[in-house]
C-alpha cells in the first residue's frame, strides 16, 4: 500500500479503490486525508456508525467528462450469443495475468442503472477467441447501485488490434450499446484503427492483480431512471 499512499488520489482513483479495497484500506490510501465521492463537488466523507469516514463508491458526476455517453464500437467477428450468466470467466486451463474488472453503469442523467445487462467477451493469454464455446465469455446484471464486478484475465493479442475487451450494455427495455474498452500505455493504442482514449479503463496492480475500473454512461429517457 505504501506506493498508492505516495501517489496523488484523483477522484476516479479513489473510485477504483472504494469498489476494490475493504473500506479501513481505501481510508489508509489516503494518507489522513478526508475524501468522498459523492454527486457534489467536495461532499465530505460520509461516517460510518463508530464516526470513521467511508468511501462512497459511487461515481462523482461533478467532472466535465463524467456524463458523456460511452461510444460505441464495432461488435467485430467473434461474438456468440446466449453467453452463460457469471461473475468470473476464471476456469480451470485458463493462464493469463488475473484482471478485475469493477466498474458502474450510469444513466447521463447521473443515475445508476439497477438491473443492467453487461455482456463480455474477450481474447485469451494468446489472443486466441474460442467461437465453438463459451471460454472467457459471459454475461451479468449489475446492482441496484449500478454496479459490476468481473474477474477474468489480462486480454492477449492478436495481429491488427491492441489489447481490448468487447462488451454489450443495455438498460432494462432500451437499446443495446456495443463497444470495446482498452488498456493505458498499450504499445498497439496508437497503430489500432478503431482505438478510442474514451474507452480507457482506469489501470493500477494491486496486490497480485490488474485492477481495471470503467463507467458506462447509457443514454436512458428520464422516464424510465
Amino acid at each position: 500500500m505504501e506506493d498508492l499512499v505516495a501517489t496523488r488520489l484523483t477522484r476516479r482513483r479513489l473510485q477504483r479503490l472504494a469498489l476494490v479495497l475493504p473500506a479501513p484500506l481505501a481510508l489508509a490510501a489516503l494518507n489522513g486525508r478526508l475524501a468522498g465521492i459523492a454527486l457534489a463537488q467536495d461532499d465530505p466523507a460520509t461516517p460510518d456508525a463508530s464516526g470513521t469516514p467511508v468511501l462512497v463508491p459511487t461515481p462523482s458526476c461533478v467532472d466535465d467528462d463524467d456524463l458523456d455517453e460511452t461510444q460505441a464500437q464495432t461488435e467485430g467477428p467473434f461474438f456468440t450469443p446466449d453467453s452463460p450468466e457469471r461473475t468470473s470467466l476464471l476456469e480451470d486451463g485458463i493462464a493469463g495475468t488475473p484482471l478485475l474488472l469493477t466498474g458502474y453503469v450510469y444513466s447521463s442523467g447521473c443515475q445508476p442503472v439497477d438491473g443492467a445487462l453487461l455482456d463480455f467477451w474477450h481474447a485469451d493469454d494468446n489472443g486466441e477467441y474460442d467461437n465453438q464455446g463459451y471460454r472467457l465469455r459471459g454475461h451479468q446484471f449489475a446492482g441496484n447501485d449500478g454496479r459490476f464486478e468481473l474477474e477474468t484475465i489480462m486480454p492477449g493479442l492478436y495481429s491488427g488490434r491492441t489489447r481490448h475487451i468487447h462488451v454489450k450494455v443495455q438498460a432494462p427495455d432500451q437499446p443495446v450499446l456495443t463497444t470495446q474498452l482498452y488498456f493505458p500505455d498499450e504499445p498497439g493504442n496508437a497503430s489500432d484503427g478503431i482505438f478510442d482514449p474514451s474507452l480507457v479503463v482506469d489501470l493500477e496492480q494491486i496486490e497480485d492483480r490488474e485492477v481495471a475500473a470503467f463507467t458506462f454512461v447509457l443514454e436512458v429517457p428520464e422516464d424510465t431512471e
